[in-house]
């Protein structure tokens, strides 16, 4: 552009006066092609009309009401409305370009009167602008929605390929702004869209994705049965699945949603004929081979996690299903599955199932009270909860059927243990499924904003049946680690539900069933402790630096530290025999002194004792007041350390210097302690005796482990509350104090 850039105003002239007003005001640049850019300070207070037409007269632009603002940023180019305005940030550059209307007219006459380039060009130029919600809907209020499907029902070779995949991506963007219904699609409309999917018409690869963006929509939002029966004829599972092969991420994606929306959209019936295809070996390797490895986008795993609880939600007739004794036909499957878990634990031949008579009875019955069933003359009354009904039986099964050889040995094991120490199979596996159906959400529907999924569950065709049997396996090893009894049912059962929560980690998911078995075997129930002893530290630590904890803190201190100079002062009264040192600082051998303190705190008495005499305070001859001690000297400054010349330990040796006298001079008391907790306790009681501070080790160990016993009690009742690092302000003072009470 020639020249410098022009400067204008939108706002009136002068100061902008409060800051309310300056924060209105927002300095932005205004481009157009052809012309000089434009910078003003828009005010937001102004309408947008106004806005456009001082523009239109800077430029000399005629007709203004055929111009609008739009953002000129390449993934921001919609334009500028009275709704979204306050979007417009300082430093924006803004641009000048036809208005949607005009703009919506424009590709409708090329669309309806020109030639086949320039309809092509408008059909690319529909594509780009229908992601804005202004544009679409001036389009569709000039019928252009019509038009483009009109186009797509026609099926005429000039809209194939490239011109095809631009109308079908402008009807996605239109109909994404939920300004039209999707029931006015007739059936010739989606006939063509699913031709484009299943190769009937000739297409090209652009058309695929928008065409299964379409189906997708038309299967969950259209309300019309008739148009619905009429897509199932055209439109199956079959020619969907082939698509989760292809090159483009986003093809996958939306081929995985229309499996999902038929899926959610099916009746019962259809519902498990497509599970049959799901649990297919060929679907499943579609999955696992080709959408699972690599990096997958948010909105695949959403879908990815929509299929895994759909496919999971199907557990849940049989998980509300419980036995109907008065239903012979399902009481007599239910009894048949029982034996064979029975017949497959304990491993009955012919010869034993041709006894008859009391003895084969009293033998079943024995089996399935080892197995853990509740009634042994009745075992069917064992699934008559619901949940976790028929769900817990065929879990177990399936465990005995393929995974027969830990099934004999997690029965074995058990039988081999005392009546009160064995984990009851039958009853822990009642218990099991319904925490995995409760930690799965089976039964509920999927959320929108959800991404978690388990790439384990893919892998298998009975995902449920897989995980519980891994899991069962982990309820018996935790189970003999925790040396439990049958009165610790519940809390073995907490304890595997911890661990399987924290094996499903969404941070850390594991991809196969055997990185899952390697997860829990790290979360086996001692490294668990150990793992919520350092997680119970964590949040002490943490809830220790609070600033209302810190100030709660240093206000009870002074209460700790008086109780820990009473503890010491109390020590002192007890007494203590030390060994006995001459004024020159020499040892006496075999001789002691017995040192106490008197009740008032005012004076030590002393004197000598044997090695193993306590005697009583009125038994000490000697006397020495307190007032006269002028300080206690330690370590190597002692007299008696000196003498002893490193003979003896410095670290527990003390000396107590009198008024008017030196530690070297005869008027002093020398000490060594038997141990270096002895020698502490006597530091700190005569310094609190002395007024000064109490510096040993020992002191800030008790002090810190009385201040986080008293905290802990005074918050007792702000279990489970998080305290605020910060405490909260303090509100301002009323006008007045109408509504103190005073009495009359």
């Amino acid at each position: 552009m020639d020249g410098a850039p022009s400067r204008a105003s939108s706002g009136s002239n002068g100061s902008t006066g409060s800051r309310g007003q300056a924060d209105n005001i927002k300095k932005v640049a205004v481009t157009m092609a052809g012309q000089q850019a434009l910078f003003m300070e828009l005010d937001q207070n102004r309408p947008l009309a106004g806005i456009v037409e001082d523009i239109c007269d800077k430029w000399n632009l005629q007709n203004t009401v055929d111009y609008a603002l739009q953002f000129s940023e390449a993934s921001r180019q919609t334009y500028i409305t009275e709704r979204n305005r306050a979007d417009i940030q300082n430093g924006n550059v803004l641009q000048l370009t036809e208005s949607p209307g005009q703009s919506a007219q424009n590709i409708m006459d090329r669309l309806n009167k020109g030639s086949r380039e320039e309809k092509v060009d408008a059909l690319k130029n529909l594509s780009l602008k229908c992601t804005d919600q202004t544009f679409a809907h001036e389009f569709i209020n000039r019928d252009g929605l019509k038009l483009v499907i009109s186009y797509v029902i026609s099926g005429s070779k000039s809209f194939s390929g490239d011109p095809l995949m631009y109308l079908l991506r402008s009807f996605v963007a239109l109909m994404e702004h939920n300004l039209v219904s999707w029931d006015i699609l007739e059936p010739d409309f989606t006939k063509q869209v699913t031709s484009c999917i299943s190769g009937a018409r000739s297409a090209g690869e652009g058309c695929t994705q928008p065409a299964l963006e379409i189906l997708e929509n038309v299967i969950l939002h259209s309300t019309d049965k008739a148009k619905m029966e009429t897509l199932d004829q055209h439109i199956t599972a079959d020619k969907i699945i082939p698509y989760l092969r292809s090159h483009s991420k986003d093809v996958q994606q939306c081929a995985l949603a229309v499996i999902n929306a038929m899926f959610m959209k099916s009746s019962q019936d259809k519902k498990q004929k497509l599970m049959a295809c799901f649990h297919s070996k060929t679907f499943r390797n579609d999955i696992t081979e080709y959408i699972l490895p690599g990096e997958v986008s948010q909105d695949m795993a959403h879908e990815l996690y929509k299929h895994q609880r759909l496919m999971l939600n199907m557990y849940e007739e049989r998980l509300k299903t419980a036995v109907n004794t008065s239903n012979s036909a399902q009481v007599i499957t239910v009894n048949k599955t029982v034996e064979e878990l029975r017949r497959t634990a304990f491993d009955f031949s012919d010869i034993a199932d041709s006894n008859t008579g009391p003895s084969r009875k009293s033998g079943i019955a024995k089996d399935l009270k080892k197995l853990g069933f509740t009634d042994q003359s009745d075992p069917v009354k064992d699934f008559e909860t619901a949940p976790p009904g028929l769900l817990a039986l065929d879990n177990m099964i399936h465990f005995a059927q393929c995974h027969k050889e830990t099934y004999i040995k997690v029965v074995l094991e058990n039988c081999g243990r005392a009546n009160e120490q064995d984990c009851p199979f039958v009853q822990a596996s009642l218990k099991l499924t319904n925490i995995l159906c409760d930690l799965l959400k089976v039964g509920e529907q999927p959320y929108e904003d959800e991404t978690c999924y388990y790439p384990m569950f893919f892998s298998v065709d009975k995902p449920l049946e897989e995980f519980f049997s891994v899991c069962i396996h982990l309820c018996n090893r935790t189970w003999k680690e925790m040396r439990a009894s049958r009165e610790d049912f519940e809390k073995v059962l907490s304890v595997v539900r911890e661990q399987i929560t924290r094996a499903l980690d969404k941070n850390q998911m594991p991809k196969s069933f055997d990185a899952f078995k390697s997860k829990l075997v790290v979360l086996a129930y001692p490294e668990l402790k150990k793992i919520w002893d350092a997680e119970r530290q964590r949040r002490e630590e943490s809830k220790a630096q609070a600033k209302p904890i810190l100030e709660l803190r240093e206000m009870i201190k002074p209460e700790i530290l008086e109780l820990v100079r009473k503890h010491r002062l109390t020590y002192l009264e007890g007494g203590t025999r030390f060994h006995k040192y001459d004024n020159k600082g020499s040892r006496v051998k075999n001789k002691y002194q017995y040192w106490r303190l008197s009740a008032n705190h005012k004076a030590f008495f002393y004197g000598d004792c044997e090695d193993k005499d306590t005697p009583a305070l009125e038994q000490l001859p000697n006397k020495l007041a307190v007032h006269e001690i002028m300080e206690m000297v330690t370590g190597k400054n002692c007299a008696h350390v000196k003498q002893a010349r490193n003979k003896l330990d410095s670290n527990i040796a003390f000396s107590l210097v009198l008024e008017g006298s030196r530690p070297d001079e005869e008027k002093c008391f020398h000490f060594s302690a038997n141990s270096e907790q002895e020698y502490m306790l006597w530091e700190d009681g005569i310094n609190a005796l002395l007024n000064n501070p109490m510096t040993s080790r020992q002191t800030k160990e008790d002090m810190d482990i009385l201040l986080n016993m008293e905290i802990k009690l005074r918050l007792l009742e702000t279990e489970g509350i998080t305290i605020p690092k910060e405490p909260p302000p303090i509100p301002p003072l009323p006008e007045n104090y109408n509504f103190a009470y005073t009495q009359a």
